[in-house]
């Protein structure tokens, strides 16, 4: 069972309120290439969910099957838990 993101309010991304409206359903691809061409805003990855550049496992969502687990993963900061547990 997954739980959404506290820090991105399962989007996958911070300050997801500046992203053009409708483009988050279109998937965090086109997400990420509106980012490459838009640099007057302040949007990004989450860096709950991944390391600012790409996602540990789902965007926006933690304790997937697709997420590392246990204290050697990408949580190990903080104890093997996501940041916003």
């Amino acid at each position: 069972m997954s739980i959404m993101c506290n820090c991105c309010q399962g989007t996958g991304f911070h300050n997801s309120e500046q992203i053009p409206e409708g483009l988050i359903e279109e998937g965090c691809d086109a997400v990420l290439e509106w980012m490459k061409t838009n640099t007057d805003n302040d949007v990004a990855v989450c860096g709950c969910c991944g390391d600012g550049e790409g996602w540990y496992g789902e965007p926006g969502q933690h304790y997937t099957s697709a997420d590392p687990i246990g204290r050697n993963g990408p949580y190990a900061s903080n104890g093997g838990l996501c940041k916003c547990h």
